[in-house]
């Protein structure tokens, strides 16, 4: 029973944990049935106590603030701990836009985001659900990045879980720390690759807590299923290790069989702790590791890679879409990446795998239609041997090339796509070689945050005369080019990766199969109607996302059950509305 109920304060209140809603001695009326998603993992339906008068205002969780009523105040020992006036969600959403929209500096706006997260929970969700487009980029990338690289001078209060060298034997015991019993989702990071701002070490933790919000607004996945982890070997970065305010491990990175154990038992423990269908999201590990873990991994654990298949699944979509605007099938482009670590090996398979399935041809036939270039040139044949494993399959017969400008010359594809993580590599050159033979090219500018991108909207709008079809990873304004607006799009991995998991969790899977990240690729694509493509855009705009979401969930949750790999059963009979069912609702709660 003990694990049913969390004491939190002498006077104890009842709030009302039965997924359907029976009242047990008062409690929270739930109306939104967003609990259902995880009926089955609970012990038992029943009731559990938080703490009321002064300790309830600090519990984010369940603290309203001022839109706490007469009633309640009375009833949760509230009297005289607030001020008299009594106040709407809306209008407390109202001031706190206000507020946040006076500061100048982004990263001023992440800090009182944050700071609202540590003290009203539903009231943040609320606020990043409604405005989401505005908020996105500042709870996300390219803020974010900003935020792990002063992370150590702008912590204030700990969030999730961080498993260092010195847990190593205890990973198992650290999980128990955490409060949760029904975790869903865990986003962790070893942070070696944030972004493409490199080793930030611990610092590297606002990565997962950023993601896990995301996963809440835009996936509807509840709060309090989310964990974010941060596992700390140590940082190669001389920077942090003399920086006074460094709230890391101290010493240069562990590699080899230390890392691996290490690694080994989170693994172990997270599906001890958590059973066979909580998603291990890994999240900016370097290549080497990426790529392993999630090989070694991937048979045994409900595991998934953002960078790797995120990524893929997300670009994927705004290539099939852009079918529709510039014709022909996937089979008949030929794609040319700069970049072949984590990013675009990802996506050069993925669009493989998809030219496969719709051609009936194998995969090892329809990679040679996608060519990468890394830090040493075109990857062909002849560097087979010094080439690292994961870029071995793209390695086809053509003579050496030492640039991108020679390659994107000789390969003249129709799309081009950067992953490098350096910024202003597609040249004023390379955009008017791609252009001269093609009437409407593809240039996806992916690389994170705005300063690493390959090139900018305007750049690419300009460079191709205004004929280019733009997207990038970090937001762009609108750009005017002979009188025309262009909206450059963003593909952004935020359309995918939360919709996708609430999928996984809504069917119970156990493991992740690439026909998954097929079918949400294809739900993305499909959401994107004739408005969009007139104003150049190969996404739909993030204002419509929860509803984007819960179609991809229920896509992702048809092809679990089609492949035998979801456990949720029977299977419900409009997956769409059982999606729309099961997310996170931000409105506050009426206690009784």
């Amino acid at each position: 029973m003990e694990s049913t109920f969390k004491e939190l304060g002498d006077k104890a209140s009842v709030l009302d944990f039965d997924p359907k809603c029976a009242v047990v001695g008062g409690g929270v009326e739930d109306i939104y049935g967003e609990d259902t998603a995880t009926e089955d993992q609970l012990v038992t339906p029943w009731t559990y106590s938080v703490a009321s008068g002064y300790s309830l205002l600090r519990d984010p969780q369940y603290n309203k603030g001022l839109a706490f009523t007469e009633k309640e105040r009375d009833a949760h020992y509230l009297r005289g701990l607030l001020p008299p006036a009594t106040s709407s969600q809306q209008l407390q959403e109202k001031k706190l836009m206000n507020s946040i929209r006076q500061y100048q500096v982004p990263l001023q706006k992440y800090m009182a985001l944050t700071e609202l997260q540590e003290r009203n929970e539903r009231l943040f969700y609320k606020l990043l659900i409604d405005n989401v487009e505005e908020l996105l980029p500042i709870v996300y990338t390219p803020t974010v990045g900003e935020a792990c690289q002063k992370f150590g001078s702008i912590f204030r209060r700990p969030q999730g879980l961080y498993i260092s060298l010195k847990e190593k034997g205890k990973v198992l015991e650290v999980l128990k720390n955490w409060p949760e019993r029904t975790v869903q989702v865990i986003v962790v990071t070893d942070g070696e690759r944030i972004l493409g701002l490199g080793d930030l070490g611990c610092q590297g933790m606002g990565i997962p807590v950023g993601k896990l919000a995301l996963y809440t607004a835009l996936g509807g996945v509840r709060p309090s299923g989310c964990l974010p982890i941060t596992i700390d070997v140590g940082t190669n970065n001389k920077q942090l290790l003399e920086d006074e305010f460094y709230i890391g491990l101290r010493q240069k990175r562990t590699t080899g069989k230390e890392y691996a154990d290490l690694l080994d038992e989170f693994m172990s423990a997270v599906k001890q702790n958590y059973g066979e269908k909580v998603i291990i999201q890994f999240e900016d590990f370097a290549n080497h590791n990426a790529f392993q873990l999630l090989e070694k991994y991937r048979r045994t654990h409900l595991v998934f890679n953002d960078d790797i298949q995120g990524t893929a699944s997300v670009v994927l979509a705004g290539v099939v879409a852009t079918l529709r605007l510039v014709g022909g099938s996937l089979s008949e482009h030929k794609f040319l990446f700069l970049g072949a670590g984590e990013a675009g090996t990802g996506i050069a398979e993925l669009i493989a795998l998809e030219i496969s399935k719709k051609t009936k041809t194998p995969v090892e036939e329809t990679r040679k239609k996608i060519w990468l270039v890394d830090s040493k040139g075109l990857i062909v044949s002849s560097r087979k041997d010094s080439l690292q494993q994961f870029k071995k399959p793209w390695a086809h017969e053509h003579e050496p090339i030492d640039n991108l400008l020679d390659a994107v010359k000789a390969i003249k594809p129709t799309v081009l796509i950067g992953s490098s993580g350096v910024g202003r590599t597609f040249t004023k050159e390379v955009i008017e070689a791609v252009s001269s033979f093609n009437e409407k090219p593809l240039i996806l500018a992916l690389s994170n945050p705005t300063s690493q991108s390959e090139c900018t909207a305007e750049e690419a709008y300009t460079w191709s005369k205004g004929r280019a079809i733009f997207a990038s990873g970090s937001p762009f304004d609108p750009v005017e080019y002979n009188g025309k607006v262009y909206v450059p799009g963003q593909s952004n991995n935020a359309y995918i990766f939360p919709g996708f998991g609430l999928g996984l969790v809504i069917s119970g899977a156990i493991r992740v199969h690439d026909d998954m990240l097929l079918a949400a690729s294809e739900s993305l694509a499909g959401e994107v109607s004739e408005e969009f493509f007139e104003k150049g855009l190969i996404y739909p705009p993030f204002s419509n996302i929860r509803k984007i979401s819960a179609h991809i969930a229920a896509n992702v949750a048809a092809k679990a059950y089609e492949l035998g790999l979801a456990t949720r059963l029977p299977r419900p009979e409009n997956l769409v509305k059982y999606a729309e069912s099961c997310m996170y609702s931000p409105v506050y709660r009426n206690y009784r």
